[in-house]
């Protein structure tokens, strides 16, 4: 086999590949998950991880401090609902990241981000929701127990 026929054949089977993985994304697509990044200021992320052409969020969800209400010291708000209407994606610094985990399928977070009509949305489209929503509460270990 000749020098120019093994370039062919590799250049072929690269096209090919490549092939098939476009059908693949067309047909099915990749699925992001959802990802929790916390970064040093502090705040708290949650949305579809992006690292190319840079790290970003999109889908974006942030944890709110409400340091008046004692019951449910936290909401969780899209980033889209804040007051200088920001779109709908974050970019990141990798150095300003503390920590960043994918958030399971189980997560209560991420089901309740799934079960937001706005969650469906395309991120060109306005949310309606106008107000923070309250944290899913964990029930309490006495709320679990039976009494005997």
């Amino acid at each position: 086999m000749s020098k120019l026929n093994k370039i062919l054949l590799i250049i072929v089977g690269i096209l090919l590949i490549a092939l098939i993985v476009v059908i693949y994304w067309q047909k099915i697509g990749f699925q992001q998950s959802y990802w929790a990044v916390y970064l040093n200021t502090g705040d708290l992320y949650f949305g579809k991880l992006h690292r190319f052409p840079k790290l970003s969020l999109s889908n974006v969800w942030l944890i709110q401090r409400n340091p008046n209400d004692q019951q449910n010291p936290f909401s969780l708000a899209r980033f889209t609902q804040a007051f200088w209407g920001p779109e709908d994606k974050i970019y990141l610094n990798e150095k300003d990241i503390v920590w960043k985990t994918r958030l399971s399928e189980t997560s209560q977070i991420l089901q309740y981000i799934k079960n937001q009509p706005a969650a469906q949305a395309q991120p060109s489209q306005p949310t309606t929701q106008t107000t923070p929503q309250q944290l899913p509460q964990q029930p309490s270990p006495s709320a679990t127990t039976t009494q005997q």
